[in-house]
């Protein structure tokens, strides 16, 4: 299953919740993550997500969440999920092996 990094439950926890707070839907951001799904090219798009979908897989760590729809489940099975901010306020993620 997908890890987190201390610094990377910070950054999605902090992200989700700064994105979900503008759309003034409170249950949003009590249930908000961030979200991971495949797209074409072996790709993955990231998206802050109001909830999960039905079929995604939960992580939590430290109070944040990720959602991972099947496939990027599957394909971050035996990953850890880091973040970094730039100098400019700007998300740097990066995936290393467990």
């Amino acid at each position: 299953m997908l890890t987190l990094t201390e610094n990377a439950g910070a950054v999605v926890k902090n992200l989700a919740d700064r994105t979900l707070a503008s759309s003034g839907d409170t249950d949003a951001v009590i249930a908000g993550g961030l979200r991971i799904s495949t797209a074409e090219s072996n790709n993955f798009e990231v998206a802050v997500a109001p909830r999960p979908q039905p079929s995604d897989q939960v992580v939590e760590s430290s109070g944040a969440r990720v959602y991972l729809e099947p496939d990027a489940a599957d394909a971050l099975s035996d990953k850890v999920l880091d973040a970094q901010i730039d100098a400019n306020g700007s998300v740097h993620f990066s995936l290393g092996v467990q």
